[in-house]
């Protein structure tokens, strides 16, 4: 029986809205089987009703787009990732630019970003704001993308003895951004130009930051305790532990989780065309053909079908025997005796 080959990367979304009235996140993850690459795409909008939500699609949308676009040049042309995240999140701002200027009652609105590409088992990431991208590895998790708000602060102020670490936990600037996507100038951005190894076995978490409200210690127990899972039963796992938190000011929750399930080599059997190749099948070819030259076109295309002429056996012009209607079939059939 013919087995499918388990694909390199397994892949799970999820998205809630917690204790919210609206959704402000957005998330997009492809990932096609056969494919060698993979892109994820997540915005966390702010800015209320009909503004943050607003700002994360776009920005969403934007971003995907770009990459989806780009994403036939990832293996060829790695070494320029970098610079497509850039230039992807660059169009996001100036999209949502153009609808501020557009809709003046939404200034102020803006969203994250975190944008992930995957080659084999490289990692490419762009990463604006205070949305997460996790790696666990032997049992431990860390934050790989920087956080461009308030929060890292806040804490170092707490390892300094400078402030009470109950009060550095629930501190109300916390969650101040210092850096996001307003349609004005960014101030800051995470975009590495060498990429992060991945080791088969490692998972990636990319999120907003609603799942903080988990403590980071609890992520990285459901990691390791489900590691051996497919993603999307981790994903599962981790919804759980958000709900059974039955936080009232619960956030959006949106993520994804990664796994690398294998790093092989891939075998093609069908080859590249060697260059300078001419392919001789015309018909092959799509093409269009305007509907008024549809009989033309056939008609043209129609090649007259030859066959080879053979000549005529000579006709035996013997009388034929006449049957007699007494005579048994099997006997007829038998010539007779």
């Amino acid at each position: 029986m013919w087995r499918s080959p388990e694909p390199r990367f397994d892949v799970a979304s999820a998205i809630v809205q917690g204790g919210r009235d609206y959704q402000e996140d957005a998330i997009v993850s492809d990932f096609p089987f056969g494919a060698d690459t993979g892109v994820v795409v997540l915005a966390d909008g702010m800015g209320g009703h009909a503004a943050g939500d607003v700002a994360s699609k776009i920005v969403v949308t934007e971003v995907f787009s770009e990459l989806k676009f780009q994403s036939a040049n990832f293996g060829d042309f790695e070494s320029e990732i970098p610079q497509y995240l850039t230039a992807a999140a660059v169009n996001a701002n100036n999209v949502v630019r153009e609808h501020v200027q557009e809709h003046p009652e939404t200034r102020g609105m803006g969203a994250t970003l975190v944008s992930l590409v995957l080659v084999e088992n490289r990692m490419f990431w762009m990463s604006i704001g205070d949305s997460p991208l996790y790696h666990f590895r032997n049992g431990k998790i860390k934050q790989l993308n920087e956080d461009h708000s308030m929060a890292p602060q806040i804490d170092f102020m707490v390892q300094s003895g400078l402030l009470d670490p109950e009060a550095g936990r629930n501190h109300p600037d916390r969650n101040c951004l210092t850096s996001v996507i307003l349609g004005d100038r960014v101030a800051k951005s995470d975009c590495p130009k060498t990429p992060f190894e991945l080791e088969v076995g490692d998972i990636v978490v990319v999120s907003s930051d609603g799942l903080q409200y988990l403590e980071e210690v609890q992520i990285q127990k459901i990691l390791h305790r489900y590691r051996r899972r497919k993603s999307a039963e981790i994903a599962g796992y981790l919804l759980e532990a958000i709900e059974n938190l039955a936080d009232p000011d619960q956030d959006n929750v949106s993520f994804s989780v990664i796994k690398l399930n294998h790093n092989k080599p891939v075998i093609r059997a069908i080859r590249a065309k060697p260059v300078g190749h001419v392919d001789t099948h015309a018909s092959t070819i799509t093409r269009v053909v305007d509907p008024a030259d549809v009989d033309k076109v056939a008609a043209k295309d129609t090649k007259p079908v030859i066959k080879e002429v053979k000549p005529v056996a000579k006709v035996d012009d013997t009388p034929a025997q006449e049957v007699d209607g007494a005579v048994p079939q099997a006997k007829v059939a038998a010539g007779g005796k």
